[in-house]
């Protein structure tokens, strides 16, 4: 342990403040849901543990954390393999039941997946000149990224699958990645988009031992879910008729009708958005929305002021994935976005996303009072 005056000093007091007033929204939201008060209550537990692990990460210098990166990716990828030996639940093998709590291994990979890619790119800075000269050197970022991403979407988790690429886009801007590579990487990309087309008009077996059946259907009912107004559009069309009768003040605490009502499945976690909106109405999901990126600007001042590239980087990768799962779960409810299982961060109930954001988010508080070389408030 090393952590001394001048390192609290510079500790970033807003980010702390911010997750407070987030996690007033995350109680509100709850007991809103047709959850209800009791589950809320148990999110304050989960946040006052959160914050315990943020304060103890505290403690260490994060540098640590370079030199253990690709230990802990390792384990991280045992854990996500040995899920694919447990009961399912919900359908996907995407948890570890240890009794009171689930604990979700793809939660905690993506910290580990940030530290490795991180670590690697850290080490290429010291090559300046040879710093993604060629195609071949983002190979390692691509498959460092690329193996737990395959092994979530095969639980399956499409969701959590695609934050990973929220982090490697981020990644790989701040890492100064060429606009060559960016063609090259679309055009990759393009080429899987154009043989997933001919599959689905030609070769639909094989199309749907890629893509899940259900994962398909949220696509063609998010497009349209009229289709299917009591059955797959249901959820889709009920978040948009709650968000719609909030307005602009709300209906008030405890007083949404379609989630305490239960016309909004799953309130509690993946549409706590639709709750805070239906109760507090535009201005109160405006707060939020303010809230989230005054947490996310923080961050980037973090990532800028560091001397570190490894902190940096590090940095870099946690604003690409909360900005990716902040725009994700907040679009898929208003129509902007497919609908996937990705929660609202700090906001939607659940230990294992809770727990593992607070650690992170002491991980970049780490690097920022241990590292900033200015400051300007």
């Amino acid at each position: 342990m090393d952590l001394e005056k001048r390192h609290i000093k510079q500790l970033d007091w807003p980010i702390l403040l911010i997750l407070v007033g987030l996690g007033v929204f995350s109680y509100l939201g709850i007991s809103g849901s047709a959850a209800g008060v009791e589950i809320a209550g148990k999110q304050v537990m989960w946040y006052i543990v959160g914050f315990g692990i943020l304060l103890v990460s505290l403690l260490f210098d994060y540098r640590l954390y370079r030199g253990l990166a690709y230990i802990l990716y390792g384990i991280g990828i045992v854990l996500l393999l040995g899920v694919f030996f447990t009961k399912p639940i919900n359908n996907a093998t995407s948890w570890y039941d240890l009794g009171p709590i689930l604990f979700q291994p793809s939660e905690i990979m993506k910290l580990f997946t940030i530290l490795t890619v991180a670590h690697y790119m850290a080490k290429l800075d010291e090559k300046p000149e040879a710093k993604f000269r060629k195609f071949h050197q983002l190979l390692p970022v691509c498959l460092l990224i690329g193996g737990p991403l395959l092994l979530i979407l095969k639980q399956p988790d499409l969701g959590t699958s695609l934050v990973f690429t929220g982090i490697l886009a981020t990644m790989l801007t701040v890492g100064g990645i060429r606009l060559r590579h960016v063609l090259g990487l679309g055009a990759v990309i393009s080429a899987f988009f154009g043989l997933m087309t001919f599959l689905y008009h030609y070769h639909q077996s094989i199309f749907f031992k890629i893509i899940k059946e259900y994962q398909w259907e949220r696509i063609v009912f998010w497009m349209d879910p009229y289709q299917a107004p009591m059955d797959e559009g249901f959820q889709l069309i009920q978040s948009i008729i709650a968000i719609g009768s909030g307005q602009l003040t709300g209906k008030g605490i405890h007083t949404a009708t379609q989630a305490s009502l239960k016309w909004v499945p799953v309130g509690e976690s993946d549409f706590i958005f639709t709750v805070i909106a239906e109760m507090m109405g535009f201005i109160g999901s405006g707060m939020l929305m303010i809230l989230f990126f005054f947490l996310v600007y923080r961050m980037i001042r973090i990532a800028m002021e560091t001397k570190d590239p490894f902190g940096s980087y590090v940095v870099s990768g946690v604003v690409g994935m909360l900005t990716f799962q902040i725009f994700e779960n907040i679009g898929m409810t208003i129509q902007l976005m497919p609908i996937t299982g990705i929660p609202l961060p700090f906001i939607s109930y659940g230990g294992s996303s809770l727990l593992t954001n607070f650690l992170i988010i002491g991980i970049v508080l780490n690097i920022g009072m241990r590292n900033q070389s200015l400051r300007f408030d």
